[in-house]
C-alpha cells in the first residue's frame, strides 16, 4: 500500500531562526505545516509577538498551524492552570493553529501517589474538553516516557481520555523518543493525532539516561526505529503529519539545516516501503 509522508516543522527544529526564517525554512522543503512553542524564550509566543502577525505570515506561505506546544503541566489543575488554558486557547485561534498539545507532570520531586496522578489527570482532562470545543480546537495528550513523568503510559492517558467523553476533541500524540522510553507497545494509531520524531544516536547507553538533550534528525544511525515505529502507525491508519523534533544544540548549530532535513526525509522515505510522493506530484 502508498503511504506518502506528511513532515512538519516543530519550532524546535531551529529556535534560533525568526518565525518569518523558520516558515522560509519550511517551504524550502516543500513542507506545509509547523507547530509552536510557548517555553522558547525570545521567539513567539514568548517573545509577545501578536497572534494575528503569527497567521498573516502563515498564510502568506501556505502554512499550516498543527498545535502550541504545550500546556503543561497540564496534569496538575488549579487555577493558574485554567488561567493558562484560556490565554493558549485564545493565542491558538487568533493565530490559527489548530490544537494545543498537553505534556503532563516531568519532576522527580512529583509527591503525588499513582491514584492521586490518575484522578489528577482525569479532572483536568475533564476540564480542559470543554474549552477546546468551546474553541474549536484539538487536544493532543503527550505521555513523557521519562521515569519520572507522572504519564507515560498511553493506555492510562487513552483510558482516561474516554472517562471524561473527550474523545471529540482528544488524541494522542506518538513522540518516537518517548515511545521507546516507556517500552509500552501499543500504538493506537487510530487515536493518534500526532507525531513527533527525533533520532537518537548514542550507543550502549541506557535508555533511562536518554534525555531531550539526546534528540537528533533521523538518519542511518538512530537506535529509536523511526521508520519501523512510522510504518506501524501507518499500516494502523495514521495518515496525519510527522513533525520534526530535535532538541539537541547540534542540530541547532548545523551550518545547513535545510540539507540536514532534507537528508533526514529522504532517509525515511527510502526505509520505509511504500513511502514517498503521490504519484504525479
Amino acid at each position: 500500500m502508498h503511504h506518502p509522508l506528511r513532515f512538519a516543522l516543530n519550532r524546535m527544529v531551529a529556535p534560533q531562526l525568526s518565525l518569518p526564517e523558520f516558515l522560509d525554512l519550511a517551504v524550502a522543503l516543500e513542507i506545509d505545516a509547523v507547530e509552536l512553542r510557548n517555553d522558547l524564550e525570545g521567539v513567539e509566543i514568548e517573545d509577545g509577538t501578536a497572534p494575528e502577525q503569527v497567521r498573516q505570515w502563515c498564510a502568506e506561505r501556505g502554512i499550516r498551524v498543527l498545535s502550541i506546544n504545550a500546556l503543561y503541566p497540564f496534569d496538575l489543575w488549579n487555577p493558574e492552570r485554567q488561567r493558562q488554558l484560556l490565554q493558549l486557547a485564545a493565542y491558538a485561534v487568533a493565530c490559527g493553529a489548530e490544537g494545543l498539545v498537553l505534556c503532563p507532570l516531568n519532576e522527580a520531586a512529583d509527591w503525588r501517589t499513582d491514584a492521586q496522578r490518575a484522578a489528577g489527570l482525569g479532572q483536568a482532562l475533564g476540564q480542559i474538553a470543554p474549552v477546546l470545543r468551546r474553541h474549536g480546537l484539538r487536544g493532543l495528550v503527550e505521555p513523557l516516557g521519562f521515569e519520572q513523568s507522572a504519564l507515560r503510559s498511553k493506555r492510562v492517558a487513552l483510558e482516561a481520555m474516554q472517562a471524561c467523553g473527550g474523545l471529540d476533541v482528544l488524541r494522542l500524540v506518538h513522540d518516537t523518543f518517548h515511545h521507546t522510553l516507556a517500552g509500552q507497545p501499543e500504538l493506537f494509531a487510530e487515536l493518534t493525532g500526532l507525531v513527533h520524531i527525533s533520532g537518537v544516536e548514542t550507543r550502549g547507553s541506557s535508555l533511562a539516561g536518554l534525555r531531550d538533550s539526546h534528540r537528533v534528525l533521523v538518519g542511518e544511525a538512530d537506535v529509536l526505529g523511526n521508520p519501523e515505529q512510522i510504518a506501524a502507525l501507518l499500516k494502523g491508519g495514521y495518515a496525519g503529519y510527522l513533525s520534526f523534533e530535535p532538541f539537541a544544540a547540534s542540530v541547532h548549530e548545523l551550518p545547513d539545516l535545510r540539507q540536514a532535513l532534507q537528508a533526514s526525509i529522504d532517509h525515511l522515505k527510502a526505509a520505509i516501503p511504500g513511502a514517498g510522493r503521490p504519484a504525479g506530484a
